[in-house]
């Protein structure tokens, strides 16, 4: 008799063992030979060499089918063990599977375009207005090639530009300071990681989250990186930043011109870099619009009626400005 044991180094153990432990009633249903215990991440399974070699191959199948669709039922169990396809392995289109089993997919044209520039170009800038899906499948993606073993850690950085509130009159340490700021890449990645196993990733650094100046003096190899925001940062903070890939190494780098948080005489670093790399090779800049809006459908008319409001006011200011130089 021979004893072994099997770490749940993929799935999150809840979604693996089930309501109530169902699942893994299922498994030792269908390895009546095997002795199996589950505890914590941790299976172990008493029997004969052959039978225990079995189980490792379908413990490693069932894995991979929890990691993938963060999903497992009986129904796929039965049909992993026997073999054959399950009824989700027939779905395309999906970049990940979110916490409750649903396809993530690109939804508009230029979020499709973001799929196809990531899967062949090392950069790709993504640029749009609020709601156009740019960092949430830039994300989506990065989670999808550490999954599939293309890269070993993601990245995700903002820059931490203060509007409306001084960083310094917000409670807490430095680390609550910048939280807010990093909030919504959290809830992309709650979105499509369970939380035990997100936790865990960030205690081990597999995914890192913080503020753009963090990024200083790194090289970063082996990773997606996302630098969300960018349209906050400065020229020479955006070229630090550009500078830190390394091998094995691809950056999304998202931002919307419209919503320029700078103090008024500070040059956007992304307006700066699309002038400045826009001739250089392996890269690729996507564009999104108001179609691409995926939220609220107020969301849109709310995009549309600020740019009818910026240009009046430009156009406002060039007539004043004429008006000044050339008076009657």
């Amino acid at each position: 008799m021979t004893e072994k044991h099997f770490i749940l180094d993929e799935a999150d153990p809840l979604i693996f063992y089930g309501v109530n432990n169902a699942n893994m009633q299922m498994i030792k249903a269908l390895h009546p030979k095997l002795r199996i215990v589950g505890r914590g991440n941790v299976v172990k399974a008493m029997g004969d060499e052959e039978e225990l070699c079995a189980f490792d191959e379908n413990i490693q199948r069932l894995q991979a089918h929890c990691s993938k669709y963060n999903s497992l039922s009986e129904e796929d169990i039965l049909h992993i063990v026997r073999g054959e396809h399950t009824r989700r392995d027939g779905i395309s289109g999906a970049i990940v599977f979110s916490v409750t089993g649903k396809p993530i997919t690109a939804r508009s044209e230029n979020q499709q375009r973001l799929v196809s520039a990531f899967d062949h170009k090392d950069m790709v800038f993504a640029i749009g207005p609020a709601g156009s899906g740019k960092t949430y499948t830039s994300i989506a993606l990065a989670v999808r090639a550490m999954k599939n073993k293309e890269v070993r850690r993601i990245i995700l950085s903002r820059p931490a530009v203060e509007a409306g509130e001084k960083l310094g009159f917000l409670p807490g340490d430095m680390k609550d300071k910048i939280d807010p700021y990093l909030q919504p890449l959290y809830d992309a990645l709650e979105d499509m990681i369970p939380r035990q196993k997100l936790n865990e990733m960030m205690e081990q650094n597999i995914i890192q989250i913080a503020p753009l100046a963090f990024m200083r003096g790194r090289t970063l190899n082996d990773a997606v990186v996302i630098l969300d925001e960018a349209q906050n940062t400065t020229p020479a903070q955006i070229k630090m930043f550009l500078t830190r890939m390394g091998m094995n190494t691809k950056m999304i780098i998202t931002g919307d011109i419209t919503q320029i948080d700078l103090p008024r005489q500070q040059r956007s670093g992304l307006i700066d870099a699309l002038e400045v790399l826009r001739e250089v090779d392996d890269i690729e800049v996507i564009h999104f619009n108001q179609k691409d809006i995926v939220r609220h459908r107020l969301v849109t008319k709310i995009v549309n009626a600020y740019d009818k409001h910026d240009k009046e006011l430009n156009q406002t200011e060039k007539r004043n400005n004429n008006e000044s130089i050339n008076p009657d």
